[in-house]
């Protein structure tokens, strides 16, 4: 009882190194190894969010110390193919959509096949995607041709976003049963840590790499897949999944959640979920949370630096009135702001997301919700009463809310939908994602040039904006409040579950399942082991930390 076996399925000589048999756990195996493979990934695929660092050096790929402009008339479709003149960044910003446009798609599609085919071969195909696009967008960019950046990491990698960001979801639920939204806080505060890292570390590769006759951008690109690689390689590889079934020894669910209604003991199968309501409110709940979120987070520093303009600085001036060299002052402090957000961003996905385990994740959501509408609403007041201190904490906690809505849904979903295709589920879920990353930026920017087209001080253009936004959340907490327990039609019978079970390669053994002393089914795994895997994802994250954090120290001087 006390030896440790062997992963079952690796004895088969049948099943491939990448297949879901060869990734089940046997005793010994410590759960706390997932939750590393999984951030091994994220802050990878995370970088996604940082990537607007490459938007000024590729604005002058060909002119390198000046942009060869195009000609104002060339059409976007003349871009794509032009060589002989610098991109325009709005053009280069259409990545932007393009990695979160695919990474819903993606999700919604392979959703189902990521059940059945397991994390590991998820998280390979992600990582081929992700770097392998990079490669593409450096090919892209060595010739000068955007349409093979766009295909390159819009496209294909916007794929391995979407396979590597859902690819751990399903596997941290089923290992983390006691502690649900902690797991998939553990494993999402990485996708929003990714860009912390990433960053500074493309600014740091595109210095290094440039010479007089280039921005350094394709080393760079190169560069950073072949370190991607290494690392989301090494965190596919070391994906397990637990038996079926299988549960912390001498665990059992407390009664408040075994008697709650809220958290069902049954399983949907996805291809229902389009047709039951309950879906669909989360999906709007989410959509309105992230449409909002997504707004603000795209315009902050401008707006930090137009509604306070040389007050920023001490100076008694509007942003109009402010030279060139108060300007790019102004501009470096809300730089800091931006890498405050950041953390707040990250922090908040983890916090809010154990939060609840104990809030509920219906609760949760309402809190998001009423406190969201709260804090948007009164950002015109601070402003108007020029308190910086009330507009950043407003902004901050809104940020962290946003990152909050991404962790925590996934455990909402687990307890309304159960587990077992919970993975899947997800996936689709992540078109709201999709179509809000359009409705907020496109809502927020087209607002404000509505604003400063009917002559509004820029200090005044984003408090009509506030207040939608603040319609967003209530349209969302509504969603939310109409949730309610399935309807018994809806989940799997015995039958169903158990073809499913055997599609999805699932097993169990007795004497496997919720055995042996340590966390997860036995403590054989060498605390060696554990702890250098979560240092290996621990240094670069504490690193984005730190630089981070010595951008935001701008702000405070």
């Amino acid at each position: 009882m006390s030896a440790v076996l062997e992963p079952m399925g690796q004895s088969t000589g049948l099943a491939g190194w990448l297949d879901k048999e060869r990734t089940i756990a046997g005793r010994g195996f410590n759960r706390w190894l997932v939750p590393p493979a999984a951030l091994a990934i994220h802050l990878c695929i995370g970088m996604a969010y940082g990537f607007s660092v490459f938007w000024l050096p590729l604005s002058r790929a060909l002119g390198v110390t000046a942009a060869q402009a195009c000609p104002k008339d060339m059409s976007l479709f003349a871009e794509l193919f032009t060589t002989t003149c610098d991109w325009r960044i709005s053009s280069l910003g259409w990545m932007f959509t393009l990695f979160f446009v695919l990474l819903g798609c993606s999700a919604a599609l392979w959703g189902g096949w990521l059940e059945r085919a397991g994390p590991r071969k998820a998280g390979v195909v992600s990582a081929l995607c992700w770097c392998g696009g990079l490669v593409i967008s450096a090919l892209g960019v060595y010739t000068h041709q955007l349409w093979l950046m766009w295909l390159g990491s819009g496209v294909i990698g916007g794929i391995g976003l979407g396979l590597g960001y859902i690819s751990p979801v399903s596997t941290l639920i089923k290992w983390f049963p006691d502690r649900r939204g902690m797991a998939t806080g553990m494993a999402i505060m990485g996708f929003g840590g990714g860009a912390m890292i990433g960053s500074p570390l493309a600014a740091a590769l595109m210095k290094s790499f440039a010479t007089p006759t280039s921005v350094g951008v394709v080393e760079t690109f190169l560069a950073m897949a072949a370190i991607y690689f290494v690392f989301m390689m090494a965190g596919a590889l070391g994906y397990r999944v637990p038996p079926s079934s299988w549960k912390p020894e001498g665990w059992t669910p407390p009664a408040t959640q075994a008697n709650n209604a809220m958290i069902t003991q049954h399983h949907v199968h996805v291809n229902k979920v389009w047709g039951i309501p309950q879906f669909w409110l989360v999906w709007m709940a989410l959509c309105m949370n992230v449409s909002a979120g997504i707004g603000v987070i795209g315009m902050a520093s401008p707006m930090l630096q137009e509604v306070f303009g040389g007050h920023l600085i001490g100076l008694d001036k509007a942003f109009g009135e402010l030279d060139k060299g108060q300007l790019a002052a102004i501009a470096a402090i809300a730089a800091g702001f931006t890498a405050l957000l950041s953390l707040f961003n990250i922090g908040g996905r983890f916090v809010w997301a154990s939060a609840s385990d104990r809030l509920g994740r219906k609760n949760t959501y309402s809190v998001f919700f009423i406190l969201g509408s709260l804090l948007y609403f009164s950002i015109p007041a601070s402003a108007a009463a020029g308190s910086q201190l009330l507009f950043v904490g407003a902004v901050c906690v809104i940020l962290s809310m946003y990152g909050g809505s991404f962790s925590t849904v996934p455990a909402y979903l687990a307890d309304l939908f159960g587990t077992q295709m919970v993975g899947a589920i997800h996936g689709r879920l992540l078109t709201a994602w999709a179509t809000a990353g359009i409705i907020g930026p496109v809502v927020v920017n087209y607002m404000r040039e509505y604003q400063i087209g009917l002559g509004l001080p820029r200090a005044q253009v984003y408090n009509q904006t506030m207040y939608i936004l603040v319609g967003f959340l209530a349209i969302g907490l509504i969603c939310n409040l109409m949730i309610r327990p399935l309807n018994a039609k809806w989940f799997m019978s015995p039958e169903e579950l158990t073809h499913e079970k055997h599609l999805a390669h699932d097993r169990a053994v007795a004497n496997e399942v919720g055995s042996g002393p340590g966390l997860a089914g036995g403590g054989n795994t060498p605390a060696a082991v554990v702890a250098l895997a979560w240092v290996a994802v621990g240094i670069p994250l504490a690193w984005g930390i730190w630089r981070t954090l010595e951008s935001a120290a701008k702000f405070f001087h």
